[in-house]
């Protein structure tokens, strides 16, 4: 089918096939892997803190390579990359699949019996892979796609993709859970990768075009038109390369504001039943919390969508800064209902401007000729701030036997963020 046979916008399709992709990058994920927790820990010997340990090199490991992939990225587009993470990903979750059996196999070679290194080191190989191939590889390609075939309703086509991620991305831990139940956690993996390798590979290579401009297209379709007064926080003069982009102030206030996020919210995921406890919550009423937090998101990521080409993203980065430091006093003040609510509108407001804002502001502010190295060098940094978190949060607690300190130092850094905020300028603007 050529994209200019259709009778509406290919940019669409494009939208559809990018949040397919970001589902399957689901067992990449923080909540993909939190349903396994305790059966790794069983079938490999580990304690909590050794797999902690392992995720935390994985994930860190795989995001040092994730620059390397963004140039990768603008060498041979994001419909190649798309489908080689795609396969990347099947191909390690079939590795997953067979972990007990391939510890087996090693241990049974080694003069001394079992050992708990072998575990470790081959969880830590497939956190590495997973977090690389899925979270981080597949998850930058489709974002960026949408990217790259949208500019004045980009925002909208991000929030509606976001809409669809939020819901499923809650979901998820049910439906594992169910898998898991069903075949076995063995059979889970080898189910979910004969799906990626079957289903998303090929939908990636049949849907995804690089640009609107290869299919003789231009962004937001042909129908967009001029008719509208353009924002001059979206005009394009020049185009940044990542070198460029990381010597600008800007870049790092956005990228460090997203990074803290990924660290602080993958942690409180992670510890939330800890934290419930400390705060005298059941389990199943700190986790009912997340409802209407995902509510909350997907309306602030609505909102950002329409209102984003309207008005400068640094407002929205304030807003979403704003809410980070609410949500962290909200943390440390559970036990009443001011810091309950406080909880669940600033993180939502915080986790709504950021699905929104970490798809919009790389192609807005550098353009979109380097958009997959710049995107992969931010990109590297959520990853690695999302594997530190949860460590960061271990280690407060054991060693203070309170999660206080950690929630005061997430007060502290979006506050300054926030601050820095009022300077981070769209540098198009200073071309």
């Amino acid at each position: 089918m050529s994209p200019k046979s259709g009778r509406f916008f290919y940019g669409w399709w494009i939208v559809v096939a990018a949040t397919v992709a970001m589902l399957f990058s689901i067992p990449g994920q923080t909540m993909g892997f939190s349903v396994f927790t305790e059966i790794l820990m069983e079938e490999l010997g580990l304690s909590r803190v050794a797999l902690s340990a392992a995720y935390c090199i994985g994930t860190v490991g795989s995001g040092l390579t994730l620059p390397y992939m963004g140039t990768l990225y603008d060498r041979c587009g994001g419909r190649q990359l798309t489908v080689y993470s795609a396969i990347a990903t099947a191909l390690v979750l079939f590795y997953l699949s067979g972990l007990g059996k391939i510890e087996a196999t090693l241990n049974g070679m080694l003069p001394n019996g079992p050992s708990s290194v072998t575990g470790f080191l081959l969880i830590g190989l497939g956190f590495y892979l997973i977090r690389l191939s899925a979270q981080g590889v597949l998850t930058m390609s489709s974002r960026n796609m949408i990217g790259k075939w949208f500019d004045r309703r980009r925002g909208l086509a991000l929030a509606v993709s976001g809409v669809a991620v939020s819901f499923s991305f809650s979901a998820a831990p049910t439906f594992l859970d169910f898998l898991i139940e069903s075949f076995g956690h063995e059979g889970a993996w080898a189910i979910l990768g004969a799906l990626t390798l079957v289903v998303m590979a090929p939908l990636a290579w049949v849907v995804f075009r690089d640009t609107p401009e290869q299919c003789g297209m231009v962004m937001d379709g042909e129908e967009s038109g001029e008719t509208e007064e353009r924002n001059p926080d979206m005009v394009i003069y020049r185009e940044y390369t990542r070198a460029e982009a990381v010597r600008t102030f800007t870049f790092w206030v956005y990228a460090l504001s997203f990074s803290f996020f990924s660290c602080y919210s993958t942690a409180f995921t992670f510890h939330i039943v800890s934290i419930g406890d400390e705060f005298g919550f059941e389990k199943s009423d700190i986790i009912a919390l997340f409802v209407p937090m995902a509510v909350v998101s997907v309306v602030v990521s609505l909102f950002c969508g329409w209102v984003n080409s309207r008005t400068r993203l640094k407002w929205l980065l304030l807003g979403m800064n704003l809410g980070a430091v609410t949500g962290a006093l909200g943390l440390m003040t559970l036990d009443t209902p001011l810091g309950e609510a406080g909880y669940v509108i600033g993180n939502g407001v915080c986790g709504g401007a950021f699905m929104s804002l970490s798809g919009l502001v790389w192609p807005r502010f550098f353009g979109r000729k380097w958009l997959g190295s710049i995107s992969g060098m931010n990109m590297s940094l959520v990853v690695i701030a999302s594997g530190l978190g949860p460590l960061m949060f271990g280690l407060t607690k054991q060693l203070t036997e309170s999660y206080f300190l950690i929630l005061l130092l997430s007060v502290a850094v979006p506050a300054s963020l926030a601050l820095a905020t009022f300077r981070a300028n769209n540098p198009q603007r200073s071309s």
